[in-house]
């Protein structure tokens, strides 16, 4: 068994039991009401961090401005509470409409 497959194969066990974790520690383990605030917050934050990064750069430098104007439209539609594919569209609209126009 080479290396590759024995690293595959110990992070599939890691994942399998991390996943198990949850069905099986429900309800055993009680969280005190800070801690629950702060993984909710946790989530929040990590999910700000992913859609900055994918909005902003790309490679290893800035994305351009069509990229980040197309993402604040899509924000604004779905703060508006427009449908989920009009709040795709629109992102994807904005963006191809703005490098269309030359802007980057």
């Amino acid at each position: 068994m080479n290396a590759t497959l024995a690293c595959v194969l110990a992070l599939a066990a890691g994942t399998y039991v991390f996943r198990l974790a949850g069905p099986v520690l429900h309800g055993r383990v009680e969280l005190p009401a800070r801690v629950q605030e702060m993984l909710a917050v946790g989530a929040t934050v990590l999910l700000v961090a992913l859609l900055a990064t994918g909005a902003l750069t790309e490679g290893q430098g800035f994305a351009g401005w069509a990229r980040p104007a197309g993402v604040l439209a899509g924000g604004v539609l779905a703060w508006r509470r427009a449908p989920f594919a009009v709040v795709v569209v629109g992102a994807a609209a904005t963006t191809a409409l703005l490098r269309l126009a030359g802007v980057r």
